[in-house]
């Protein structure tokens, strides 16, 4: 059965023809293409490789970015309903277009040099070559500025030592932009996969983002040369501007799981019949849909609105870290009602919702756990750093 949406409130009015067409076609490829496989990727802890040359040929990766270097040049709100599309297929599906578009395509575009951007964008663009994000460290997630990866100024380049972790896409990645300090301030580097003393592991044993590739990065005196040092960073401020394009569209994607689990309540709910009528017709249980509605609703206008105002360059980091924080909580706790009203059934992986739960665990807590992104908002309302 094809996927028709959750439209309380007739949002789709407040669409452009293009943001709609755009949004069925991703729609229809999570439909056809990742909805038949993606259980199976998820019980064995891989990734559908096979995917991703259709994810480009379909313009998601950097679909914001300029024409000139391959991309779509949409609006945010088109992207983001992409990222709505494919997140409800799996929270692994979109991790990896959000780590190619946001946290590698867009530093290279925003913090890279011509030379840069014109051999790199058109490549990530195509997926003919894969990218991750090398920011977390073992004993630095919530505060990267703590950072133990070091730069060190050689003739021709620059020697790199450190470690990084929960990287996505990095086994698999030709290249790492990699965040390191160099006398003292943060930048940027393109590490490529074949660079001596460059190592990218993989990490087993998940119970959460299993369809997905998380690695850790080893950085053992590798030589980057100059070529490869992205001119335009600015200390932590920059790493910190790609975590915002990620966050914006973890904000929207999740409200692929918000309505999967939603529309998988709601359909049991009215065939599973107890005490000789469905469950959907007791008062506890409308209850529970009512609520589930009502917070996919207000998660819908939330960053409907957060997507005009990026288009219209008035989004702060702060707007994003609200609906970040926001959608990820409430997407997590519709999994859990969800569960709840198909009982036992709910542990089946003949059903998604389990496999949202579990990926949703993760979703909030990467690229800012919700406590972070608390004190963001907070800090922003009040005046006042709570962060020490």
């Amino acid at each position: 059965m094809k996927f028709e949406g959750v439209d309380y409130y007739h949002i789709d009015e407040l669409l452009s023809d293009e943001e709609k067409l755009i949004r069925q076609t991703i729609r229809e490829f999570v439909d056809d293409k990742v909805i038949p496989v993606i259980e199976k990727h998820y019980r064995e802890g891989t990734f559908p490789m096979h995917l991703i040359p259709e994810m480009a040929e379909l313009g998601i990766f950097g679909a914001t970015l300029p024409e000139k270097y391959g991309c779509a040049n949409l609006n945010n709100v088109a992207y983001g309903l992409m990222m709505q599309e494919l997140e409800r297929g799996d929270s692994g599906i979109r991790s990896f277009a959000s780590v190619q578009s946001a946290l590698v395509m867009y530093p290279i575009y925003t913090f890279g040099s011509d030379e840069q951007k014109d051999y790199w964008l058109p490549k990530l663009a195509k997926a003919e070559k894969i990218g991750c994000f090398g920011l977390t460290e073992p004993d630095f997630g919530s505060n990267p500025g703590g950072m133990l990866t070091r730069a060190e100024k050689v003739d021709g380049g620059f020697v790199l030592n450190g470690t990084k972790m929960w990287i996505t896409n990095g086994t698999i990645a030709d290249v790492a932009v990699v965040w390191a300090k160099w006398n003292g301030v943060v930048h940027g580097f393109l590490v490529e996969k074949n660079f001596k003393g460059f190592s990218a592991p993989e990490m087993k044993n998940k119970h959460s983002l299993r369809a997905s590739v998380t690695s850790e990065l080893v950085l053992d005196n590798v030589f980057v040369p100059d070529s490869h040092w992205l001119p335009n960073t600015q200390g932590l401020k920059s790493a910190l501007m790609c975590l915002s394009q990620a966050r914006y569209g973890i904000a929207w994607g999740v409200i692929g799981s918000m309505m999967v689990a939603y529309t998988t309540a709601l359909d049991y709910a009215k065939s599973r019949v107890q005490f000789s009528k469905p469950i959907a017709a007791y008062q506890l249980t409308q209850a529970k849909l009512v609520w589930m509605l009502t917070e996919i609703t207000k998660a819908q206008l939330l960053v409907l609105q957060l997507g005009r105002l990026k288009d219209q360059g008035k989004a702060r980091f702060t707007h994003i870290s609200l609906a970040k924080r926001n959608n990820c909580e409430v997407a997590l706790d519709i999994c859990r009602v969800a569960r709840e009203i198909l009982g036992a059934n709910g542990i089946l992986d003949e059903y998604p919702i389990m496999r949202h739960m579990n990926n949703l665990e993760s979703v909030k807590t990467y690229e800012g756990t919700h406590e972070m992104h608390t004190l963001i908002v907070g800090e922003d309302i009040t005046g006042f750093s709570a962060f020490e």
